[in-house]
């Protein structure tokens, strides 16, 4: 059976097929659900940040209107903390003491009639604390200090040595801030006891997670269990982990009885879902005069909650970036009184390539080479840590090609020596990649006896443009037309799908459902094998192909038959096969697996009086392996890249050091760009196919965000002369 190779169908700008639901509003997210006799919820956060709860009163609040019970920990149920998962620890489970960990902890749940009653209640309860100094700083002496857990810290020759033949050192302090997920749709969640068995609608990017710590938590068959998200909106991380709101949602239905639906409050959405975790990063690169790098050591601290265990090692990308002899890299945690944090775009390799990239930079420029002539000199052909060849890298096609479209051959060499009229003009690049990440996946595909296909599985689409590269893939694959192919994803009922994060859905979707496909037109051919009326009749996969509906032979296009021929002769309704995807594993292949590759050029223009920075232009060459569709590729590498001019210039989640509260929890307040902050954007795709697996994708989620703010930091240095180690890049930094 042929593969992708001569496809059609995969790789072009197809539009997105789920795109006249959502324009119609006829697409459901979670908050779109209503049931009947449904209750509504609402939380009560704690007002301190650290301490414990003396007394707790929800007198007034049970005796509000329409208010059916409100749960704290005095009358919650002992509840399991949720499973170990592919990204780490639960989070603790909600009202299980009287301890506070963070302010806006969820201290209780009120349920009503209708949700203005809900929130009216919930603001009738009273709580007297006992409070205690918070810990709200990694450098607090205070701060309990977390080693590395997931044994990532890397060590390579010796550093010390290194610096010592080294004819030129650069070394710095970077930092970078909080920052909060944001999605659109606020994240909402409803649920349903039938029994022992429960329905739930969740903003959530990961259903069979949800699942699995559901029925851990509560004790009751995984089986029983079904989890419906099929539309999400947005989610950039804040979904991938059960929050203490969907466990409180739960546990409040089984309370009354009744369907109950909540809908977190925007500043709710600061405290309760994660957020990308600070950092401070110290960075130390030796060279030669030449330009070769000789030692880098890289060190990290990022904030952790009290209790928990997610972990963002910021500072291994630095041990697989160059060829370089001597490197190390060390990442270490802080626990503070403060929300959970969780995944945000591009975590770990967002704050990490900030500080290394910088670095780099800031080594060209003490040797006197261009920062692009650095990065090419310092190539890594092959894994500096596993010593093994790339399943493929086009890295350096990215910077040459980038290079060009960008025109960074105008920049001139001076810091300060570009204007135009009154704006200093800067030119900045960063090199980025983002690590492969790729678990276990199923898919099931069917083909009925009208001629359509129908496949599943359950994934998420978060607005990455799922439903339609899997409709795209699923066609080609079954010689069919993407009208023909309906692809379902959401349902936790569906085959296992891993998380939509960390750039590895969809290749393990991809290839899960590549696999699938094949199976099918193989268990086709096993109908027919002794069908004397088959031109098939005991044709092997290899032998054959599809197109238009119909396996034929390769040798022979003539001989074969339609898929709908086969089930009307045989009297089937349709054939289903399942297919799975195994992660490629670099010891087996003898490669290293590489994740996504590429080059960040940009254009920044300063007001040196007003201290004014503005992006005039990006230019994103990316290496992401197999294109499935250019069009929504190429907007996630736009949206990416909004996600990092954010980091760079806006985002900075701001807490309140006496209190712990969140300063700046609305839209309002919380800074992010607008489309006038938005500049001219150029995405160019160069590579192919990554070798590892049969569809060949690396990914482009994340890496449209890496690397970003190191690029405008970079280009900030070029027009002024000033280097910014601190996100975001602000006015008050650029007054001149």
């Amino acid at each position: 059976m042929t593969t992708l190779e001569a496809g059609t169908i995969v790789g072009a700008g197809l539009d997105r097929v789920d795109a006249p639901l959502k324009v119609t509003g006829a697409a459901q997210y979670p908050n779109d659900f209503s049931f009947p006799g449904m209750a509504h919820a609402a939380l009560v956060g704690s007002t301190i940040a650290a301490g414990r709860m003396r007394g707790i009163d929800v007198t007034d609040a049970l005796a509000a209107p329409g208010v059916l019970t409100v749960i704290t920990h005095l009358t919650a149920p002992k509840l399991e903390r949720g499973p170990m998962t592919l990204l780490g620890g639960s989070p603790p489970a909600p009202l299980q003491d009287d301890r506070v960990l963070h302010y806006g902890q969820h201290i209780a749940i009120v349920v009503a009639e209708s949700s203005e009653q809900a929130r009216h209640a919930a603001r009738l309860v009273r709580v007297e604390y006992e409070a205690t100094e918070a810990v709200l700083d990694v450098d607090d002496p205070r701060a309990e200090i977390v080693e590395n857990p997931w044994g990532l810290d890397t060590e390579r020759g010796d550093v010390n040595a290194g610096f010592a033949q080294s004819d030129v050192v650069v070394e710095g302090t970077y930092t970078t801030p909080d920052n909060t997920n944001n999605p659109l749709g606020l994240m909402t969640t409803i649920a349903s006891w039938h029994g022992d068995a429960l329905t739930v609608h969740d903003s959530t990017q990961w259903p069979h997670n949800v699942r699995t710590s559901l029925a851990t938590i509560f004790k009751v068959p995984e089986s029983g269990i079904r989890v419906l998200a099929p539309f999400v909106g947005g989610g950039f991380g804040a979904g991938l982990r059960v929050w203490s709101h969907v466990i409180l949602t739960v546990l409040a239905a089984r309370e009354v009885k009744r369907p109950v639906k909540l809908v977190l409050t925007r500043p709710e959405m600061f405290t309760s879902v994660g957020h990308r975790p600070n950092s401070v990063q110290q960075i130390k690169i030796g060279s030669t005069r030449d330009g070769d790098l000789v030692a880098i050591e890289h060190h990290g601290i990022s904030s952790v909650a009290m209790e928990d265990d997610d972990y963002e090692p910021v500072s291994v990308g630095s041990a697989v970036s160059y060829a370089c002899p001597n490197v190390l890299t060390v990442d270490r945690q802080a626990r503070l009184n403060i929300p959970c944090p969780g995944s945000m775009r591009a975590p770990a390799e967002g704050q990490g390539s900030f500080a290394l990239e910088s670095a780099i930079d800031e080594v060209a420029y003490a040797v006197g080479m261009d920062p692009l002539e650095i990065r090419l000199r310092n190539y890594a052909e092959e894994n500096p840590v596993l010593g093994l060849p790339w399943s493929s890298k086009a890295l350096r096609e990215c910077y040459l090609e980038g290079a060009e479209r960008f025109g960074w051959s105008r920049r001139t060499p001076e810091p300060g020596s570009m204007r135009d009229g009154r704006w200093l003009v800067g030119y900045g690049l960063a090199g980025v990649s983002y690590p492969f990440y790729q678990v276990p996946c199923q898919a099931r595909a069917s083909v009925r006896r009208d001629g359509s296909a129908y496949v599943r599985s359950a994934a998420t689409d978060i607005g990455t443009g799922t439903y339609t590269v899997m409709t795209q893939l699923a066609a080609e694959l079954l010689g069919l037309d993407v009208t023909q192919v309906r692809f379902d994803l959401g349902d936790s009922d569906m085959p296992y799908s891993p998380q939509a994060g960390g750039s590895g859905l969809t290749g393990a979707l991809a290839n899960a459902v590549h696999a699938a496909c094949r199976r099918l037109v193989q268990e086709f051919l096993d109908v027919v094998r002794d069908d004397t009326e088959s031109p098939l009749r005991a044709a092997a996969l290899d032998d054959v192909a599809v197109t238009d509906g119909r396996i034929h032979r390769i040798t022979d296009p003539e001989q074969g038959e339609s898929y709908v021929d086969i089930l009307a002769r045989h009297g089937l309704e349709e054939l289903s096969a399942d297919g799975r995807s195994t992660p490629p594993r670099s010891e087996e292949l003898g490669m290293a697996i590489a994740g996504a590759f590429g080059a960040k050029f940009v254009e920044v223009r300063i007001d040196p009086d007003l201290g004014l920075l503005r992006v005039a232009r990006v230019v994103s060459a990316i290496d992401g392996g197999r294109i499935l569709n250019e069009k929504t590729a190429t907007s996630q590498i736009v949206g990416g890249t909004v996600g990092g001019i954010s980091q760079a210039m806006f985002e900075e989640t701001a807490t309140d050091q006496g209190t712990g509260r969140i300063a700046n929890a609305t839209f309002g307040d919380y800074l992010m760009p607008v489309n006038a902050d938005v500049p001219d954007m150029d995405t160019l795709f160069v590579g192919g196919p990554d070798r590892a697996t049969a569809v060949g994708t690396k990914g482009v989620g994340e890496i449209g965000l890496v690397g970003l703010a190191a690029a405008i930091g970079n280009a900030v240095f070029h027009a002024t002369g000033r280097r910014i180690r601190s996100l975001p890049i602000t006015i008050d930094q650029l007054m001149l």
